[in-house]
């Protein structure tokens, strides 16, 4: 899917649509720097006290995670032009630890599109959204929900 260069509407976006990411390897670099920044864990700053800690080693924070399954889909240009304005999240789950160098694929998937009744110039999307290791273990699942423009309703014959 590569749709960086168009707008995307409402009606561009289809129950079933998938991408996969290209995969992307986490590093003990970019570990520290996210948990410096974000989420200043022992498990997540320091390699010495993350062996001491509840996974024994170094590891990711799930929000790096959520962070960087956004970022992939966004440079590969998922949305296109169009600004999908987020408008929640549901099921969250960080379901296996992220370590320095595993390696993970995001995989997105459109489960649902609704036009809105009040606004008929908007339209929300829900995507289940899936990051696996390179066992194929999902290590975070999420539903996101989001708004994007529709184009405009067609007028009924004058």
């Amino acid at each position: 899917m590569q749709h960086g260069d168009q707008a995307r509407f409402f009606e561009d976006f289809q129950v079933g649509e998938r991408w996969v990411s290209k995969p992307v390897t986490v590093t003990a670099d970019a570990i520290i720097e996210y948990a410096r920044a974000n989420d200043p864990q022992p498990m997540h700053l320091d390699p010495e006290a993350a062996r001491a800690g509840p996974f024994g080693t170094l590891v990711a924070s799930g929000w790096q995670i959520a962070a960087l399954s956004m970022r992939v889909f966004l440079d590969a240009g998922g949305y296109g032009k169009t600004p999908m304005v987020g408008m929640g999240i549901d099921e969250l789950r960080w379901t296996r630890p992220v370590k320095a160098g595993d390696t993970l694929v995001v995989e997105r998937e459109v489960i649902d599109a609704t036009r809105s009744n009040t606004r008929p110039g908007v339209g929300t999307i829900r995507t289940r959204v899936t990051v696996r290791n390179q066992h194929g273990e999902t290590v975070m699942s999420l539903v996101s929900l989001g708004r994007v423009p529709a184009r405009a309703p067609a007028r009924a014959p004058a």
